[in-house]
């Protein structure tokens, strides 16, 4: 009862950001990059920071990093993906 009378919520809180995780969090160490999202450490990282615009610029380079990452690094060549 104190914490309701102080303003303090006892359920944390629960964000509404749109997020492009889908759990399989791992990084290509070469390209710095997440094997799921598509997303740099940095961005993820910062992602609860940025405005809803800076996610929506990133959100809409994540479908080609993605094919990218589906191609053997260029400093690889012939390196198969697993």
């Amino acid at each position: 009862m104190l914490g309701a009378l102080n303003g303090y919520r006892s359920q944390p809180h629960v964000s509404n950001v749109q997020s492009p995780c889908i759990k399989l969090c791992v990084m290509d160490d070469i390209r710095g990059t997440c094997l799921g999202c598509g997303r740099s450490l940095a961005e993820i990282g910062g992602w609860l920071g940025y405005s809803a615009t800076e996610r929506a610029a990133i959100m809409a380079v994540l479908p080609g990093r993605l094919q990218d990452l589906a191609k053997p690094p260029a400093n690889q060549p012939g390196m198969a993906r697993r």
